[in-house]
């Protein structure tokens, strides 16, 4: 049986550290963070809805099969690389752009991949670990 005030505060406490794991990705190239602790703290939030609501609940928040999130955040990752390599010989040069007090390039590409990869991948795990839990 479920805890009735882990149920009603799941919610919550998915979007907060959805919210959380998103700022913690966007400043990780200025101040310590980045795609991989984001990533931890994001597959913690829904972490939390597979302790409270149940796998499915997981699954419907996340949209995507936890493989494709990897696969993607790969692909992302090995993509941000490119432009230093066709434009300087080198890759993962990352390119910056300014525009007043914001700045960003693919060093951002390179840790939203990491986050990708990172929470498919926690994902993977633990929603595999809870089904064969249901099944048993």
């Amino acid at each position: 049986m479920n805890s009735l005030v882990l149920s009603a505060f799941a919610r919550i406490f998915f979007w907060l550290m959805i919210a959380v794991s998103l700022y913690i990705l966007y400043r990780g190239h200025n101040e310590p963070g980045g795609g991989f602790v984001g990533g931890l703290i994001g597959a913690s939030g829904f972490a939390i809805l597979v302790l409270a609501e149940g796998v499915e609940a997981a699954r419907t928040a996340l949209r995507i099969h936890p493989v494709a999130a990897m696969g993607a955040g790969l692909v992302l990752a090995l993509l941000s690389g490119l432009p230093g390599l066709l434009l300087e010989g080198s890759f993962l040069t990352h390119w910056w752009l300014h525009i007043g007090s914001f700045h960003t390039g693919t060093a951002l590409l390179f840790d939203i991949g990491v986050y990708l990869v990172v929470v498919g991948g926690i994902l993977a795990l633990v929603l595999r670990f809870y089904e064969e839990d249901a099944r048993s």
